[in-house]
């Protein structure tokens, strides 16, 4: 074998070890088992609450322990590969060989986040929220974009994408919007990308052709789940129907089924236009308040057990995440982290991966 694919054999080999490391692979595997034994037992649906619990820990242990076993079947098999095509010093199979295993380095790396994952959240769905900055149809149009970034980068990721409420712009983008990412670790994946995000370019809205720099805020706050009691009372709640946006004709919506919910002692305001159905639409909203009271609770305990670092600045119009710039030069920088690229054509289409993995792999 060549002194090449030995040296990415030997670090193949590093990261399966630390991957096994990450889970803690034997104790992983004996509490799956426990676990599944567990489920198994009759009466085990008698509490659902509890049983949920259970299936849901089952699945986050069985993925955990599926990535590592996969990448080391593939790594195994890979290297009978190479063995077999220099034994029949087959030069071309070779090569496509050498391929897969760059290819198999990638993903590694990929699982090494994954394995690493270990907020109780990170699991769960997740809603990412855009709002346009000052600077009207520009910072709308800027929100849009994002809007349409993200919204392939987790199609990529295989994540179901769901727009749960879009206010559009007065003429042209959006205003805000919420969209739903539904997937294993769709918030773990997410998480870092919360913080405002800049873009400079030339305005397609000036007649004079000038240079504009428009601001636009994520924010990712997770589906929320059962091991913190969110109360909400009715009395609480300031619920507002209006008719959903449409582009017109046939389809639009001649009945006021939108919801707008405020929660009157936090002044937490969600929407939901997403179905034809109001009931359907106040449930998700309901669902969405949920989401952020928990967030909201979280952060209290967080604040109440340690002062927040100060890496975790609050999301505000300071708290700069990444830049944009398409002129006069191509370059989207993340400024937590120095990643940069000039293929901001790419970046726009849902190419962000090198800027959360490193985010992500800095917190982590």
């Amino acid at each position: 074998m060549s002194l090449e694919l030995v040296e990415k054999f030997k670090i193949l080999n590093d990261e399966i070890n630390l991957l096994k490391k990450n889970i803690n692979w034997e104790k992983s595997i004996l509490e799956l088992k426990k676990l599944i034994a567990e489920s198994e037992c009759d009466g085990f649906w008698n509490d659902p609450k509890t049983a949920q619990k259970v299936m849901k820990e089952i699945k986050l242990k069985e993925n955990k322990i599926n990535l590592v076993k996969k990448i080391n079947q593939d790594y195994l098999d890979l290297k009978d590969l190479v063995d077999l095509a220099e034994s029949e010093n087959d030069s071309d199979l070779i090569k496509e060989l050498n391929k897969s295993v760059d290819v198999l380095m990638t993903n590694s790396k990929k699982y090494k986040i994954e394995t690493m994952f270990s907020d109780k959240n990170d699991f769960s769905n997740c809603f990412l929220e855009i709002h346009a900055g000052a600077g009207g149809t520009e910072a709308q149009d800027w929100a849009l974009m994002l809007q349409r970034m993200y919204f392939r980068w987790a199609e990529k990721k295989g994540f179901k994408v769901k727009i749960i409420e879009e206010s559009p712009g007065d003429e042209a983008g959006i205003k805000s919007s919420t969209l739903m990412f539904i997937g294993d670790y769709a918030n773990g994946w997410s998480r870092t990308e919360s913080g405002v995000h800049r873009l400079v370019r030339i305005s397609p809205f000036d007649s004079s052709s000038r240079r504009h720099t428009s601001f636009a805020s994520v924010w990712i706050y997770s589906e929320s789940n059962d091991e913190i009691d969110i109360k909400i009372d009715d009395k609480d709640l300031k619920i507002d129907t209006y008719r959903a946006s449409g582009a017109g004709g046939q389809h639009v919506n001649k009945t006021d089924s939108a919801i707008r919910i405020t929660h009157l002692p936090t002044k937490i305001i969600v929407q939901c236009q997403s179905d034809r159905s109001q009931h359907r639409n106040k449930a998700q909203a309901l669902s969405m308040l949920r989401s952020k009271l928990y967030e909201l609770e979280l952060k209290k305990q967080e604040e109440h057990n340690e002062k927040l670092a100060s890496s975790k600045n609050e999301i505000g119009w300071g708290s700069q995440i990444r830049s944009y710039v398409l002129h006069p030069y191509n370059l989207v920088k993340d400024l937590r982290t120095n990643i940069e690229t000039g293929n901001t054509n790419a970046v726009l289409d849902g190419e962000i991966d090198q800027f959360i993995n490193e985010a992500l792999a800095q917190k982590l």
